[in-house]
């Protein structure tokens, strides 16, 4: 894992959820600086049983290796929005940002809703998720929302193989593409 910037040992922090399998590994890793509460949101993912499944999926996670978890809820009309005329993007293309901006600037207001200084996603365990784009847009809606961005590239340091390890040690689901519907292609 490589963190970039100065955020204090033991700050609070609101992290993002997209998933378990990357949570196996991005919430540990954050976990050893931080004070670490995990957000579930992703009014993204399509269908709603592939939803129902990464939720379960997620509270299975935090069974099994225990930290605090806040499910958000609702942001599926304004996901619809930020994607419209990008359908047929590529990944990583601009319905992706959107889609990032989305859930991170919904995860710095709620990191500001409950008081803490602090957030960060484990979107960058993912080779498919382009770091820098992800921390670029993080800065951007923390300056936003008055709250500090956590920079990590969580794959960094075999991230993500440690997030496979982790994920089929503890049986939890692993989904077979980012989320949308336009992923699933």
């Amino acid at each position: 894992m490589k963190l970039l910037g100065d955020i204090p040992r033991g700050t609070e922090v609101l992290v993002h959820i997209c998933c378990a399998p990357d949570a196996s590994y991005g919430v540990r890793a954050l976990r050893d600086r931080f004070d670490v509460t995990g957000f579930f949101y992703n009014p993204n993912i399509h269908p709603r049983e592939e939803f129902r499944k990464r939720l379960r999926a997620t509270l299975d996670l935090q069974e099994k290796d225990p930290f605090s978890l806040v499910v958000g809820a609702d942001g599926e009309e304004a996901w619809e929005d930020a994607a419209r005329g990008k359908e047929g993007d590529p990944e990583r293309g601009r319905r992706c940002e959107a889609c990032v901006r989305l859930r991170l600037r919904e995860t710095a207001r709620k990191a500001a809703e409950l008081g803490m200084p602090a957030f960060g996603t484990v979107l960058t365990v993912s080779p498919k998720k382009d770091a820098a784009m992800v921390n670029r847009v993080g800065r951007e809606e923390g300056e936003r929302s008055g709250t500090r961005f956590v920079e990590a590239d969580l794959k960094k340091g075999n991230g993500y193989l440690e997030s496979i390890r982790a994920s089929k040690e503890m049986g939890l689901y692993r989904q077979t593409y980012c989320g949308c519907r336009y992923s699933m292609r």
